[in-house]
């Protein structure tokens, strides 16, 4: 829904945009059994928690064209353990997930069947960054995927004369870690909770940042990730799948899931050696072709209408 403001809503807005000018495009949370759609494409986004309705329009639309999203969740625990999630690969006729190292993820028997289909931003003019700190911004609500104890980690162990200040973005979905978030806050100098902003705010953060630090334990093919280099920022990130298909297997700007040490070890590097900042930099910006608008469009309408002209 609209007022989650996650992921899997902002990725069904963004296509529903990118589709219109091809297609007529409806956003539901799910389909009511007297508006099941006679033709066209239906588009699932979750392979469990979509999974009554991907059954049910396949029941009584044994013909219809249907795509599954596969979201982190579905490819990093739900399909090792969950029957519905497997029927629902079972019953599309494509599946799509949003980064290159996802498909080993992917039983065997549906690869073929599967489309990488990277998500995008519009692209910003990279802002002037500030040179007396090293400014890093953190985007993700408040809960237990996005490891944000991470971040309080390493705030906890920045010395006082430390020039890195991280700025924290996100919705307080777990009251413990809100709380943490708020003392934090307080009580340090290198550290500010923002909360919930609006996506333009956050937007603007990320472009003023040195830095975006994204520590997921668990991450399908974050869109923060697009839009911080498609502001000219470059990410320091956990080393996990959704993380590695989004920058590559050779970035040189990950740490191990949980490791403050390595996080704060490359912090500081980040803050003494221009040339490697440059590095991450130049890195990330030679990704953002993936990340286009016009790219996501083209896969996304490519897909589609190979499925209508069936």
């Amino acid at each position: 829904m609209a007022d989650a403001n996650n992921g899997n809503w902002r990725t069904a807005s963004r296509w529903q945009q990118l589709l219109a000018r091809h297609f007529r495009t409806i956003v539901q949370s799910s389909w009511p059994v007297d508006a099941l759609p006679e033709t066209g494409v239906v588009i699932a986004l979750h392979a469990r928690r979509s999974a009554h309705s991907i059954r049910r329009y396949r029941a009584q639309r044994p013909n219809g064209a249907l795509i599954v999203v596969l979201t982190g969740t579905d490819l990093y625990a739900d399909l090792a353990v969950s029957e519905e999630a497997r029927t629902s690969l079972a019953l599309a006729d494509a599946l799509i997930v949003l980064q290159e190292d996802a498909i080993q993820y992917v039983p065997h028997e549906y690869r073929k069947k599967t489309h990488v289909v990277y998500q995008s931003a519009k692209t910003l003019l990279p802002a002037k960054k500030l040179k007396d700190r090293l400014n890093c911004v953190v985007v993700g609500h408040l809960r237990a995927e996005k490891d944000p104890d991470a971040i309080f980690r390493l705030v906890e162990s920045l010395p006082e004369d430390s020039p890195i200040h991280v700025v924290h973005i996100g919705a307080p979905l777990d009251e413990a870690l809100a709380a943490r978030a708020k003392a934090l806050s307080s009580s340090s100098r290198h550290y500010h909770w923002a909360g919930a902003l609006s996506h333009g705010l956050t937007r603007a953060a990320i472009k003023r940042s040195h830095l975006l630090i994204h520590p997921s334990v668990m991450e399908g093919g974050a869109n923060v990730i697009v839009e911080a280099i498609s502001s000219g920022t470059p990410v320091l990130a956990s080393r996990m799948s959704g993380n590695l298909g989004m920058l590559g297997q050779g970035y040189a700007g990950y740490f191990a899931v949980g490791d403050v040490d390595g996080l704060r070890a490359l912090l500081a590097r980040c803050a003494s050696d221009a040339n490697f900042l440059l590095r991450l930099n130049t890195a990330c910006a030679a990704r953002a072709k993936l990340f286009s608008p016009e790219a996501e469009r083209m896969a996304l309408a490519k897909l589609i209408k190979s499925l209508v002209s069936r």
